[in-house]
């Protein structure tokens, strides 16, 4: 029994021997590609605290509010994608590339050498990425945290390291730099959104997110399919297109059957925190009583713009009660307010 599990254990260090062996030699000095346990623990340790530690520590904490770190945060995604699509065009998709079959540059030219540089970042890139989930839990946003945002930023990086370990650029590198033009786009948004309500105006756009995310997944399986039909390519690495295309494919799926739920069936479009009853008389809305144009709270009485409290009037301003201020018409008791806001 013991010489069985000795001789399981010598194939199995002389087949991660092999497979070290295949890393391009130009990577070995970059951070975390001396192997793929450091990358493996890091995302083993991001999925245990996502999905287990992280909401425990957090069940009776109030959400952390980190504005300011998820502004930066994110403007600095925004600053580094753009220099990773930079150095992807400089690299050769701008200079050298034909956009079709393009091989691997394995020599220690200057533009070999930065290609390989950009592959690594783009890589780290993703690492940095896992920072959004890490946001999600401690805002306590535990509807963000689906099944495909997990599976997306875990499966990623995971399956990049192997790409850039093996193939630091030609054709399979296409799919990076779409992602990160993608990501120039997705950040700013999350930017915007992360500054507050002021700048709630300027993000008429959010729907059209996941529309550019598939357009993506689009480009890259075209980009990837063309290889099947070519007579002869060059590229060294034919595994990496066939993975290419299963990602953009099987992303394509997941991302398609999110713009249904979200966007079709309205299943994961924000709730309304109002819920109206049918005879109009009654709205309840965060534990307040709206009733014949009365808002009862704390024993305090709101009627026709002041609030009336242990003998006192006070004037206050009106809301829209459906959680909004964008002009819309609230309707109740059969009478339509006008939705412009009125000031006491």
């Amino acid at each position: 029994m013991l010489q069985q599990i000795q001789e399981v254990g010598s194939r199995a260090m002389d087949f991660y021997g092999d497979l070290m062996a295949g890393v391009d030699p130009r990577l070995k000095g970059y951070p975390l590609m001396w192997s793929p346990v450091p990358m493996t623990i890091i995302l083993l340790s991001y999925l245990f605290f996502v999905l287990y530690l992280g909401p425990r520590i957090m069940a009776k904490r109030t959400p952390f509010q980190l504005k300011e770190p998820m502004i930066v945060y994110n403007f600095m995604l925004v600053a580094l994608s753009v220099f990773i699509v930079f150095e992807f065009l400089m690299s050769g998709w701008a200079t050298t590339y034909t956009w079709r079959c393009d091989p691997v540059d394995t020599s220690n030219s200057p533009q070999a050498l930065r290609m390989v540089r950009v592959a690594w970042l783009f890589w780290f890139s993703k690492i940095i990425e896992l920072m959004d989930t890490i946001f999600f839990v401690l805002r306590k946003k535990h509807g963000q945290i689906t099944f495909l945002h997990i599976f997306h930023h875990s499966f990623m990086p995971w399956t990049w390291w192997w790409g850039v370990g093996y193939a630091p650029g030609g054709m399979g590198s296409f799919h990076a730099m779409v992602n990160a033009s993608v990501h120039i786009i997705m950040y700013f948004y999350y930017g915007l959104s992360a500054a507050g309500p002021q700048f709630q105006k300027f993000l008429w756009w959010k729907k059209y997110m996941t529309a550019i995310q598939l357009i993506q997944f689009v480009l890259v399986s075209l980009h990837a399919t063309q290889w099947y039909f070519m007579d002869r390519c060059d590229y060294q690495f034919p595994v990496v297109i066939h993975l290419v295309w299963i990602y953009g494919t099987l992303f394509f799926i997941l991302f398609s059957n999110f713009w249904v739920q979200a966007y079709v069936k309205g299943k994961r479009l924000p709730k309304q925190d109002i819920k109206h009853h049918q005879n109009g008389t009654t709205v309840h809305t965060n534990g307040k009583v709206h009733e014949n144009g009365k808002l009862h709270e704390n024993g305090k009485l709101h009627e026709n713009g002041k609030c009336y409290e242990n003998g006192t009037s006070s004037l206050i301003n009106h809301t829209a009660t459906n959680g909004t201020s964008n002009g819309s018409a609230h309707y109740e008791n059969g009478r339509a307010h006008n939705g412009k806001m009125k000031k006491a």
